[in-house]
């Protein structure tokens, strides 16, 4: 089944990793899952030579960890959650991989910061590299979105990546009575599509395939499931769609865990991670 019995939230205090809890929760709540909240104090230590530095800004850090996490058992009272608070020194990637990685977790759980244009472009380095390096899925919540499993957007492309991504958004779909659209992008140029028409004529038969593929897997399941093929730039395609659906959450794969991917990600998954309306589930292979 879809569900997610251990997750992991990451939060640092914005507003966006506070929505993102609060989301969380509601997870946590549908499925009697455990969620434990970390949060990152910086190692400045090494900085300071005279112990007594040392240990006052080892107090103002930790300190300042610990308000983070009491404002978040304010929301997990409001939610009705219980939780596992965490506080760790060192980077935040590496802290919330190792601990994700570590124990086990299946979800890790994370806010998206910003609405500028240079913010939706970049993600946040954290964020990126978390899902580059996680060997679990990944959400990412947007400041002001809520988590839905009712409208379920898959977006793929016929790798193995997108192939694991649309096995669980059946299983998502299925598991929370949910309905499927299914979204395969042509993207090219329009100096490609002059010049080479019949190419295109052959993408677009692809893609027909693939997202045929999906919606016959799962309607065997009872599932309602829409085929959409459309041309255009990708990530544009499936954040517009997103909107024009009221997609509750968009399901992508990630293309692996080794070389430039690792801090890359891959400029479709990153771009819709920032610039969609609504959560967006990377999932591993």
């Amino acid at each position: 089944m879809g569900r997610y019995r251990k997750i992991l939230v990451a939060v640092d205090g914005s507003d966006s990793s506070k929505n993102a809890f609060r989301q969380a929760c509601r997870i946590a709540r549908q499925d009697a899952s455990w969620i434990t909240v970390i949060t990152t104090i910086p190692f400045y230590q090494d900085l300071f030579q005279m112990p007594s530095i040392q240990e006052k800004v080892s107090k103002t850090l930790r300190e300042d960890g610990e308000k983070v996490i009491s404002e978040i058992k304010k929301i997990a009272d409001q939610e009705d959650a219980f939780i596992r608070p965490v506080i760790e020194e060192g980077s935040p990637v590496n802290t919330i991989v190792d601990t994700a990685g570590e124990n086990n977790f299946d979800l890790i759980v994370m806010g998206r910061h910003g609405k500028s244009q240079l913010e939706r472009a970049l993600v946040g380095s954290v964020t990126a590299r978390v899902i580059g390096h996680s060997r679990g899925d990944v959400l990412i919540i947007p400041k002001n979105a809520s988590i839905g499993w009712d409208n379920i957007l898959i977006s793929t492309d016929g790798s193995k990546y997108s192939t694991a991504a649309t096995e669980k958004a059946i299983d998502l779909a299925e598991s929370y009575g949910g309905q499927l659209q299914a979204l395969s992008v042509v993207d090219v140029t329009e100096e490609f599509q002059t010049e080479a028409p019949g190419a295109v004529e052959e993408l677009v038969r692809k893609a027909k395939g693939f997202v045929d593929d999906v919606r016959k897997k799962a309607e065997t399941q009872g599932i309602k499931t829409e085929a959409l093929v459309r041309e255009g730039e990708t990530f544009k395609v499936i954040t517009d769609l997103s909107k024009e659906y009221k997609t509750d959450v968009i399901v992508m794969g990630s293309h692996g865990r080794t070389g430039m991917n690792r801090l890359l990600m891959g400029s479709v998954t990153e771009k819709v991670i920032g610039y969609a309306p609504c959560p967006v589930l990377v999932v591993k292979v």
